[in-house]
């Protein structure tokens, strides 16, 4: 009897000993904005749950990718030997964050200006909310409202609707000459917005609208009508990959984004036919030293609408290659490569000032020519060039930009750029 009493007690003993300590508490402190209820929704360490570090690491990088997170990190407290308790610390970013961008107009001769104002964290749960009123020659607006995990900590929408009028030249196809339109798009889109896990995510939706374009007076049309429309009903599918590592101003890790597009649209479908467009956009950085960031992204894009004049991609300063001047050539597949070095040459507090010295480089098809003309190098664009950065570590997405963009392959164009947040 007195055997077995023993063989019982070394048995809790042993069970005591190997019992997997236990999540007891979850603190969150420095909120004020975001709600704390949001926060506990999207964490995965849940009170009651086993203690895992790798799933507290997750959890920090998830919070450190929302817009109303400037910094999140997390503090460990033993209460006994089975039972923890785990504090998140937050510091929040301001995010009602209003945009400015004035550069030349497309038509050469006026001043283009784009203003804007979104909140990033409506609400306190994540949500966006905000729009824009441009004029480049013709007026544009347009309002966006995204709410990632209205349904759950997974499911969402977003909705838009934009009003787009530009002045656009268009490149003939056999005479090369350039044609000034006036392009209006309107278009309302919505997307349901799935998060798998946390490194995956997927958005499912669509969009209705028409295009409109207009030969502008004065134009050297030979191939062209004179005015175009068409309306348009498009299914739209994004994907996202994302292992990136944030610290402030540092970014570290690799994140893959891939875009799809079938347009099908009635009416003037000789030069507006039915289409299918995909754009893939690799990205890598790596963290050089304390205070240096090695950035690059890849950006392919492709669409079955070869030989209408009216391609979709453009060759502009604030998309792809700075320095080469607004709305300057379009394309109907095209292969980029931005690859940059920033270095902080000064940090106090929340204010940041980064250098930059970048390499653009981009190759065109032009409508109605072969893919082969991707590789041929009569479309080439190349331009290095050295930049600034201003950035506010507690306000969402503030980095001023300025660039100067040296061409320095076929068309040798240089320029100064503006912007309000990284390039890429």
């Amino acid at each position: 009897m007195r055997s077995s009493l023993l063989l019982i007690a070394l048995m809790v003993s042993f069970i005591g000993f190997s019992q997997e300590p236990i999540i007891e508490n979850i603190e969150i402190e420095g909120l004020k904005r975001t709600k704390e209820s949001f926060i506990r929704r999207l964490i995965k360490v849940k009170p009651g749950s086993v203690y895992d570090s790798l799933k507290i690491a997750t959890d920090i990088e998830r919070l450190n990718r929302l817009p109303g997170v400037a910094n999140a990190n997390s503090k460990i407290i033993e209460n006994s030997a089975t039972k923890y308790s785990v504090t998140y610390t937050i510091v929040e970013n301001f995010t009602i964050i209003p945009g400015l961008r004035v550069s030349q107009a497309n038509n050469g001769e006026e001043s283009a200006f784009r203003v804007s104002a979104f909140e990033f964290n409506l609400f306190g749960q994540g949500q966006l909310l905000g729009g824009f009123y441009s004029k480049d020659v013709f007026n544009s607006y347009g309002v966006f409202w995204e709410a990632p995990f209205l349904f759950s900590n997974k499911l969402g929408v977003g909705v838009n609707y934009q009003s787009n009028i530009t002045f656009e030249p268009i490149f003939a196809e056999n005479n090369g000459v350039s044609e000034d339109f006036r392009y209006r798009k309107q278009a309302f889109q919505a997307s349901l917005l799935y998060e798998h896990d946390f490194h995956n995510r997927a958005e499912l939706g669509f969009s209705f609208g028409n295009q409109e374009y207009n030969l502008q007076p004065d134009q050297p049309n030979t191939e062209v009508p004179d005015q175009i429309k068409a309306s348009t009903i498009g299914i739209i599918g994004e994907y996202e990959f994302n292992d990136l590592l944030i610290e402030y101003q540092y970014l570290s890790g690799f994140r893959n984004q891939t875009n799809i597009e079938y347009l099908f649209n009635s009416g003037a479908s000789e030069f507006i036919p039915n289409a299918f467009i995909g754009i893939n956009n690799l990205e890598y950085f790596k963290r050089v030293g304390k205070k240096g960031n090695f950035a690059n992204r890849l950006k392919l894009s492709y669409t079955t609408n070869r030989d209408s004049p009216f391609a979709p991609f453009t060759l502009d300063n604030q998309i792809n290659i700075r320095g080469v001047g607004n709305t300057v050539d379009r394309g109907t597949a095209s292969i980029v490569l931005n690859t940059e070095y920033r270095h902080t040459l000064f940090e106090k507090g929340w204010f940041v000032v980064q250098g930059n010295t970048f390499l653009d480089a981009g190759t065109w098809r032009n409508p109605g020519n072969d893919i082969s003309q991707l590789f041929d190098g009569s479309s080439v664009r190349v331009s290095p060039g050295l930049g600034l950065r201003f950035i506010h570590k507690r306000i969402f997405n503030t980095v001023i930009r300025i660039d100067y963009g040296f061409g320095i392959a076929n068309a040798k164009t240089s320029g100064l750029v503006f912007g309000i947040g990284q390039f890429f």
